[in-house]
């Protein structure tokens, strides 16, 4: 209540029971199964479920490798078998140009299970960042070409292979988000790039008490004005 009192917005990152997983607690008072969700608006998306092909062989398929392989696959692996149980045989693979090597093992052990794959990296079009109104200072290396990601022409290319599945290996934030948006086939994630964690996104929470606890300073952690977003 005091969070609602001060003007914030309750929401399931303040729950500290989360009684709706196993419903073997009564449903905090403020819980937004309870306070937001109308029930017809929960049947109408539970319909979807049931009803839509795509969408219920999605769910259901997930679902179904979650309770029968729970802790026993990595995230290659249970891709692999995602693919296969949805019926996929085309899977495009979306990377970063940093990542191209772990892409390229990836797309052998896809061929390896039986699939056909399909990859195109984040500098397909080779156009520089300046085109798009990147400064010339603004580049990693300024002072020669630096092509510009391209996630919404690696989402085209996809398309135009017709791919049943496509998977990110890599893209950077925000270009991910935009291959998500522009992608016609189904997209599931197997590495999300951290350049400073090698990959583990995660280890800074993990971390956050101590370490990382530089996360939760008054100040953004860039060092200076010249570093922060625009």
């Amino acid at each position: 209540m005091a969070d609602e009192k001060k003007g914030c917005s309750f929401s399931c990152t303040e729950c500290g029971v989360q009684s709706c997983y196993k419903r073997d607690k009564d449903l905090p008072g403020l819980c937004l199964t309870t306070k937001k969700v109308k029930d017809k608006e929960l049947e109408k998306i539970l319909e979807l479920y049931r009803n839509d092909e795509l969408v219920s062989k999605l769910a259901k398929t997930a679902a179904v490798i979650e309770g029968t392989f729970y802790g026993r696959l990595t995230r290659v692996e249970e891709i692999i078998e995602f693919a296969r149980r949805i019926g996929a045989r085309k899977i495009g693979i979306a990377t970063c140009v940093g990542l191209i090597d772990e892409a390229k093992v990836f797309a052998r052990l896809l061929k390896h299970h039986g699939f056909e794959t399909y990859g195109v990296l984040c500098k397909v079009g080779s156009r520089d960042k300046t085109e798009i109104g990147i400064p010339e200072e603004l580049k990693v290396a300024p002072g020669c070409h630096e092509s510009m990601c391209n996630p919404i022409l690696q989402a085209k290319l996809l398309a135009k292979e017709k791919t049943d599945l496509n998977v990110v290996v890599g893209l950077c934030v925000g270009h991910d988000s935009l291959f998500m948006k522009y992608s016609k086939a189904p997209v599931t994630t197997l590495i999300t790039k951290d350049r400073v964690t090698g990959h583990n996104p995660a280890a800074p929470l993990y971390l956050s008490k101590f370490y990382y606890a530089k996360l939760f300073q008054a100040e953004p952690v860039w060092k200076d004005e010249a570093d922060a977003p625009t």
